[in-house]
């Protein structure tokens, strides 16, 4: 059970200043006197809102002047070179105080006090304590400890573009939905925030559900839609679908009355033909065929051709199919497909997919696919754990990789692999696009180590 305690007092801060320690972005404040390392406040915005979002402990307070190199300091802080060189001409001396900070878990709204502002980077009584505990931090253990040693040693940031791009989007995140998807996602890379990058599907993602439905009448509840329209209706999921799964559709090949359902130019030649309701008619290879050819002239039979419908092919269209050349999957395999999509944005390959669309129904060989898929994920999860635990228990702050290939015998490995190719996936989890690990460069693969940044949670 976790701990409570009693807080009695406030630091009372700039609300930027709050607010970057509460993002992450931050692990330091300037009071204007020394802290006690270990003591426990509130953080106390100098504004009218008196409203309280967090409270911090201190975990260390240094004492720096103007020898200290305030450029690198600066890039590791929120502070401008001259806003620290200012607070230096005032008081001669930086306070700096390194803060473990926890959110509360609804806010606490105070009374003002309308002397805040000559209170600023002082402590406040506050007119009721409050009870607090360490539930909530706002990074965990390692992340906390790995951004406090690199403040101490003055070590320069590993991501400063980054840095600054997070910096640049801030401002637009209230109202961007987009920018702030983009922001947790630095934030979670940086380390500034121990949230999960990959989530359950948003809500924007409800429209995933509806593929089966428009696709199969024998399920579907409006039972007064007409043919044309059901047809219509799942044209155009499906034409959603392989646009979000990454194809680039083509608009100019829309559907009706003698025109091809769906066209997808990259990145590879795709022509599709979509079948709502309770199975596809044996003419559907047929169809296509003629279409197709039609449109698309010769280049018709250098493209992949798919059916998707729903029910359980017959024996003819698998064999004309097959002899056509077409693919034919099942709606619920194209919704299996855009679901692992949403769940793991990266993880479709489309040129790999293209490899199992062979001629006839192919729902098998697509779910091989995503099997094959979940399992690479799977693995990578394992050996980013593998990397935390490692050094966790070691206590040690990077490691080579054949000292991670010993342990991740001992580790109830998902598959065996060899050295190299654990190299290998150690370096794509290390990738700046990916950010999982992080990567100190040796001067050959077997020297190059490797430290943990963040995790791969799977469902």
């Amino acid at each position: 059970m976790n701990q409570q305690f009693s807080i009695p007092t406030a630091l009372c801060l700039p609300v930027p200043d709050i607010e970057a320690l509460i993002q992450g972005r931050t692990i330091v404040a300037l009071p204007k006197m020394f802290i006690r390392p270990g003591q426990r406040f509130a953080l106390y915005p100098a504004d009218s809102s008196a409203s309280i979002k967090a409270w911090a402990k201190c975990e260390l307070c240094q004492i720096l002047d103007e020898t200290k190199p305030l450029e690198i300091l600066s890039k590791l802080t929120i502070w401008t070179p001259k806003v620290l060189k200012e607070i230096l001409q005032k008081q001669q001396y930086l306070f700096l105080a390194y803060l473990r900070v926890y959110q509360l878990p609804q806010l606490q709204e105070i009374s003002v006090n309308p002397k805040i502002q000559e209170k600023l980077g002082k402590f406040v009584s506050l007119p009721n304590s409050l009870t607090v505990s360490e539930v909530n931090p706002v990074m965990t253990d390692r992340t906390f400890t790995q951004r406090k040693r690199q403040l101490e040693k003055l070590e320069p940031s590993l991501h400063p573009e980054l840095e600054e791009l997070q910096s640049a989007i801030a401002s637009l995140t209230i109202s961007q939905p987009a920018a702030k998807q983009l922001d947790d996602d630095i934030k979670v890379f940086l380390g500034w925030s121990s949230d999960k990058l990959i989530k359950q599907p948003a809500p924007n993602l409800a429209w995933i559900n509806n593929i089966v439905k428009l696709g199969d009448r024998s399920i579907e509840l409006d039972e007064g839609k007409n043919n044309y329209q059901a047809g219509t209706d799942f044209e155009i999921i499906a034409r959603r679908s392989l646009d979000f799964l990454g194809f680039k559709v083509e608009e100019n090949y829309k559907g009706g009355a003698g025109g091809l359902d769906l066209f997808c130019s990259q990145p590879y030649p795709l022509v599709c033909e979509c079948k709502a309701g309770k199975s596809i008619p044996d003419r559907a290879v047929e169809e296509l065929d003629r279409i197709g050819k039609r449109h698309l002239k010769e280049n018709y039979l250098q493209a992949v051709r798919l059916i998707i419908g729903p029910g359980k092919p017959t024996k003819n269209l698998k064999e004309s199919a097959e002899i056509s050349k077409i693919s034919i999957i099942n709606v619920m395999t194209l919704q299996k497909l855009v679901e692992f999509k949403a769940k793991y944005p990266g993880a479709i390959n489309l040129v790999e997919l293209q490899q199992y669309l062979e001629p006839g129904q192919v729902d098998y060989k697509i779910g091989e696919y995503i099997d094959k898929a979940e399992r690479e994920i799977k693995l990578r999860s394992h050996i980013i754990q593998l990397v935390k635990n490692y050094l966790e228990n070691s206590g040690i702050e990077s490691a080579g990789v054949e000292s991670l290939h010993g342990a991740y015998f001992g580790s109830n490995p998902p598959q065996p692999i060899k050295t190299p190719e654990m190299h290998e996936i150690l370096i794509e989890l290390s990738s700046p696009l990916t950010g999982y690990l992080g990567r100190i460069k040796g001067s050959d693969w077997k020297s190059d180590r490797f430290y943990f940044l963040r995790d791969l949670p799977i469902n």
